[in-house]
């Protein structure tokens, strides 16, 4: 998401919205303001807050949450038609054209655009048009961020103390940490060399130090790999770049073992057992725990 952010930053800043089609109508979160309030308005930034992406246009936020199948998708040319509701990926489309010539690749009399799709079933892509982005009740309750340098060693032991969940479940908490979600910290948790597992009330100062790290430098090392990719090539990348996440059944990068899954209602982690859970295998059924 900080790289998508950085994408419509270099590529779409200053661009006007002419039009925006609202293709299935579940994706609309809010009312108020209408959608059609964008139409004539300039894209002044583009942020991100945790996994929300936000574009400010001209006083308004057009605030997005890709969820888990979501995806954001630079176009060049948009066909003038609007589309017609269906079975297909398309969710919303937001029309833009001009240019203020800020940026390289954005020059005057040009138009494009931006497509949001959603793959599967389960519609979880989320868009909201508010006045601020904290009046999306997802916004407003994130915990704090791991790329901020405010996120400390400090802040960590903090978020940490007094919680008996497994260590895990935290990190994929928004209002606790914000930003990491289910992919990374996977990948944090093999930097570390910790079980996914481990309850979070239970880490040393020791510890702590090393999973600040490890959630820190994953994070920073994702972003700069990405760094200058358009929107289309984001999410390749992203899975080229994982060490265990998505990868069960592979050889483990560090140390050859075979990548281990364990599998939840609605989502699964990976895990290397000899980099992170001395050798042995965790029971793949909720609330599992180390077999013996």
């Amino acid at each position: 998401m900080e790289s998508l952010a950085a994408f419509l930053n270099t590529r779409a800043v200053g661009w006007t919205v002419t039009r925006v089609d609202v293709v299935a109508v579940s994706v609309l979160k809010t009312y108020d303001p209408p959608v059609t309030a964008l139409a004539g308005l300039t894209l002044d930034q583009v942020r991100r807050y945790g996994k929300f992406l936000d574009l400010e246009v001209g006083g308004l936020h057009l605030v997005v949450h890709l969820a888990r199948a979501g995806w954001l998708r630079w176009r060049d040319s948009l066909p003038a038609t609007p589309p017609r509701p269906g079975k297909g990926p398309l969710a919303l489309r937001v029309h833009l054209t001009g240019g203020s010539g800020d940026s390289e690749d954005s020059g005057e009399g040009g138009e494009g655009g931006l497509d949001l799709t959603e793959a599967g079933t389960q519609k979880r892509l989320a868009v909201y048009v508010v006045r601020d982005p904290k009046d999306v009740p997802g916004v407003a309750r994130l915990g704090p961020d791991p790329l901020d340098p405010a996120f400390t060693v400090e802040t960590l032991a903090d978020l940490l103390a007094g919680r008996r969940t497994q260590i895990k479940g935290l990190l994929r908490d928004q209002a606790v940490i914000a930003g990491i979600g289910n992919a990374y910290s996977d990948e944090a948790l093999h930097a570390a060399r910790m079980s996914p597992f481990k309850r979070a009330d239970g880490f040393t100062d020791e510890e702590v130090v090393t999973l600040h790290a490890a959630i820190v430098d994953t994070l920073r090392d994702a972003v700069q790999r990405s760094s200058g990719l358009a929107a289309g090539e984001l999410k390749s990348e992203k899975k080229t770049g994982m060490r265990v996440h998505g990868r069960a059944g592979q050889p483990c990068p560090v140390c050859g073992d075979t990548v281990r899954e364990v599998s939840f209602a609605d989502s699964s982690l990976q895990y290397c057992p000899t980099c992170q859970t001395g050798g042995k295998q965790l029971a793949d059924r909720r609330l599992s725990r180390l077999l013996k």
